[in-house]
């Protein structure tokens, strides 16, 4: 999970430290977003666009149903010594939202902390993944030609810099073997420092950042999470397709594969959207893009994604210190699959043996614990426990009560 990664992040916000490379407010005095109150939180999640720059990623005339299944479940498991609901879970963990897709069917969808299902909800990292989605799209469409070439053909600005000799497939990995610091409690660190001020007039402010880092290890030898790296494979998509990242996406995915409402995209201090946070979607249609993930990238017969796109970017691709059980294209790999992963509780998890999509929005008191993520991580093998079909002595499916012990997937 992402509690690894983040692990400075309780720390930073204690200490009133900026705790990542945020946009500049809309009003001045609004505090930074990993500092806001769980009242700020709960009023701004589903309104980010009253707080921060947003572009319009436009939905289309179709809308793809998402029918009741004619089944139910109601798991209860076991977590931390005791016994837990879906409706426990939510009221304990700040859920907002939590779906249950199977076979593109609702098992479940239940809202909390006021929410309603046509409000949005902003995804944090989970973006990551959407902006993978659309590195495939680009290379299915011809813009991009091949994971292996160099990302300076994609980005000419970072020519001459230590991304010299850096593949997308790299950049997608987190592979590059830049210099990079993701410490959320030093002010001067580069997550803390990337993209907060334009430094050259006319070129983007993280890509005027990132071309000045040095490199530390070789190309393609080491994993390291690179928040600024996701920024710039936004921007790669950008350069390549000629588009912005939210004509692209609404070209790509939400008017073909049929999202129910237009999403929002933050965009940063140079006015690109942030590759790496932060979408504004309905429950439904995170539910959706995880549909059109494990869909095979395809939207109503259309195919948007190679053939082997999804195989590969979910799966284990990272090398020397990637977390286990591995990191695909900007996914992480769960034990039973694969998810996209936001801090304070965002999660799209994809179990494709299952034909089953989990999706959780939250608004955790912490951006990222230990504990969060093995209570989240045990409440949705408790739903795919719950998901799979047991026979009862009438020959009807119905859903089965299941125990699930703590993990640290």
């Amino acid at each position: 999970m992402m509690r690894f990664v983040w692990a400075a992040v309780a720390a930073a916000l204690l200490a009133g430290v900026p705790a990542a490379r945020s946009q500049v407010p809309l009003h001045p005095g609004t505090p930074g977003i990993l500092q806001w109150t769980a009242a700020q939180q709960r009023a701004w999640y589903p309104a980010m666009q009253t707080v921060y720059r947003m572009a319009t990623i436009r939905r289309g005339d179709y809308v793809r149903p998402l029918p009741r299944a004619a089944r139910r479940i109601d798991p209860t498991w076991t977590h931390a010594g005791r016994t837990w609901t879906i409706g426990a879970y939510m009221k304990a963990y700040d859920v907002s939202g939590l779906l249950v897709l199977q076979d593109g069917k609702v098992l479940l969808e239940r809202y909390g902390l006021g929410r309603k299902p046509a409000d949005r909800w902003t995804s944090f990292s989970v973006a990551k993944s959407v902006t993978s989605t659309l590195i495939g799209a680009a290379i299915e469409d011809g813009y991009i030609k091949s994971l292996d070439d160099p990302v300076t053909r994609y980005i000419p600005r970072l020519k001459g810099s230590a991304y010299d000799g850096v593949t997308v497939r790299q950049l997608l990995t987190m592979t590059s073997g830049v210099k990079w610091n993701e410490n959320y409690t030093d002010p001067n660190s580069d997550v803390a420092r990337a993209g907060t001020r334009i430094l050259q007039p006319g070129v983007d402010p993280i890509v005027s950042y990132m071309r000045r880092l040095p490199r530390a290890y070789a190309p393609g030898t080491r994993w390291v999470y690179k928040t600024g790296e996701t920024d710039l494979a936004g921007i790669l998509v950008s350069n390549a397709t000629g588009k912005s990242l939210s004509e692209y996406a609404s070209e790509k995915i939400w008017r073909p594969f049929g999202m129910e409402r237009n999403a929002l995209w933050m965009l940063d201090l140079g006015g690109h959207e942030r590759g790496g946070c932060c979408i504004s979607m309905t429950l439904r249609d995170y539910g959706r893009f995880g549909l059109f993930m494990l869909d095979g990238g395809l939207a109503r017969g259309r195919r948007i994604l190679p053939k082997w796109w999804v195989a590969q970017a979910t799966s284990p691709q990272a090398g020397a210190g990637a977390p286990p059980p591995g990191y695909g294209y900007f996914w992480w790999m769960e034990p039973h699959g694969y998810a996209a992963e936001g801090i304070f509780g965002q999660a799209v998890v994809i179990y494709p043996k299952d034909r089953l999509v989990v999706v959780f929005n939250s608004a955790w008191p912490q951006a990222d614990a230990d504990a969060l993520w093995a209570a989240q991580s045990a409440c949705a093998e408790a739903i795919r426990a719950a998901a799979a079909k047991v026979p009862s002595r009438g020959g009807r499916a119905k859903a089965a009560s299941v125990s699930a012990a703590a993990s640290g997937a």
